[in-house]
């Protein structure tokens, strides 16, 4: 069974995010592309374009002193410019853990994601990891 492309741009971005190859990630993404993240925390909110983003996930790589990983479970797709990987995130920071599932819903328009949105099992565990 040969993976919709869909489901092969969003392994791709997961595979270069878990390799830390920022460069790829950016040719995977629209210029404009937007991650909204979930929670009322520092690291919520919509980060709008490729620099903005890049430096989102930096700035997870910082605040958990590299050990913020994602480790993809899944990947659907509906055919028509939306697929939701579901992933297992890890991190430590100040002495906490969070282990947690979540999800991306990504919209793609041809060959580029345009938006992300992020989706966590727990939200106020999220939020005081973050915090």
């Amino acid at each position: 069974m040969v993976e919709h492309p869909h489901a092969a741009l969003v392994r791709q971005g997961y595979e270069a995010f878990s390799r830390g190859d920022m460069n790829a990630l950016r040719e995977l993404m629209a210029k404009d592309a937007t991650h909204h993240v979930p929670g009322s925390h520092p690291l919520s909110g919509d980060y709008k374009g490729q620099d903005a983003i890049i430096d989102m996930y930096g700035r997870l790589a910082e605040e958990t002193n590299g050990t913020f990983r994602v480790e993809l479970s899944s990947i659907a797709v509906d055919g028509r410019g939306h697929a939701v990987g579901v992933s297992r995130f890890t991190a430590e920071r100040n002495g906490m853990r969070l282990d947690q599932t979540g999800c991306i819903v990504f919209r793609i328009v041809g060959d580029k994601v345009t938006d992300l949105d992020e989706c966590v099992e727990d939200i106020d565990a999220s939020n005081g990891f973050w915090s």
